[in-house]
């Protein structure tokens, strides 16, 4: 099975000025962010704007991923829904692209029970060779994935390898390591908590601000995992100021803004998202130019 660990980054959705995927600005930041060794890659997740792809751009992201990843790092690919059936149908594309992984959200807006939620992981698990990591997110979600029902679904299904945590609260992954199994996958879903969750037992994170700095985010976790905690502290402090400034306005947009000031991209969002307030670009320039990228 494909080890998943360290800096994972949650991929920008690159569009065109006229509002097209931009396959070509999408391959050159996949091959920015392994030349400078990120450990894992994350297609159509939130930052990358799924809830606003077709199907047919979804399978084609993901597709690309894999293609220009060629196996270097691991791709989980975000398939999740709040339809049960659509996150299959989106899992099985995946898989079929040679995904390593999917990625599975809470359900959003039908909030369901925490028997609905068990349900539902269930049947994907069900229906997918694929290991499956859950992504917890009642901030967006609105519905909390308690740590029992977390529990259950690793006990039933063998490829629910683990969890992407952005509750925000380091109570709840202390509890999720304590009561999974010790193979049980933790990772950070808020760059402002990821030392924090790596002490307390976490294997890494998937992070926004790595799009960004994916050199720094990802010498961060080789830094804590080889001892070198000064520099992985160094490392955190110069990083805590931009993954604050990032979430100044709904994710993604400051990032979206952030990798066009860097002419990595168009600052191009899909509404209901609009592009960055203009009274807010100057801290984030600011904040940029500072990381010396």
């Amino acid at each position: 099975m494909t080890r998943i660990y360290g800096c994972i980054t949650a991929l920008i959705t690159p569009f065109s000025k006229k509002g097209k995927l931009d396959q070509i600005s999408l391959k050159k930041l996949i091959k920015r962010q392994i030349e400078n060794g990120v450990h894992g890659l994350v297609p159509c997740g939130t930052t990358g704007e799924s809830p606003t792809l077709s199907h047919d751009e979804h399978d084609k992201v993901i597709e690309i991923t894999v293609k220009e990843a060629k196996r270097r790092v691991p791709v989980i690919a975000g398939t999740g829904s709040n339809s049960t059936l659509e996150a299959i149908r989106l899992t099985k594309a995946a898989e079929k692209a040679g995904a390593d992984a999917s990625l599975q959200v809470v359900p959003y807006y039908n909030k369901p029970n925490q028997i609905g939620l068990f349900k539902h992981f269930n049947e994907i698990a069900s229906r997918t060779k694929l290991p499956i990591i859950l992504y917890n997110i009642p901030g967006r979600s609105v519905v909390n994935l308690e740590t029992e029902t977390i529990v259950r679904l690793e006990k039933r299904n063998k490829n629910i390898i683990g969890i992407k945590e952005a509750s925000g609260s380091i109570k709840k992954v202390k509890e999720i390591i304590s009561d999974c199994s010790k193979k049980f996958i933790v990772l950070s879903g808020e760059d402002s908590l990821n030392l924090p969750i790596l002490k307390n037992g976490g294997r890494g994170y998937i992070s926004v601000t790595s799009n960004l700095d994916p050199k720094s985010c990802s010498n961060m976790y080789d830094s804590f995992v080889l001892g070198k905690l000064k520099h992985c502290s160094e490392l955190n402090k110069k990083l805590s100021k931009i993954n604050k400034l990032l979430f100044i306005q709904t994710n993604p947009i400051p990032i979206k803004f952030a990798m066009s000031y860097l002419k990595l991209c168009e600052n191009v969002i899909r509404l209901p998202l609009t592009t960055l307030d203009k009274n807010l670009t100057s801290a984030l320039i600011k904040e940029i130019l500072k990381l010396k990228i």
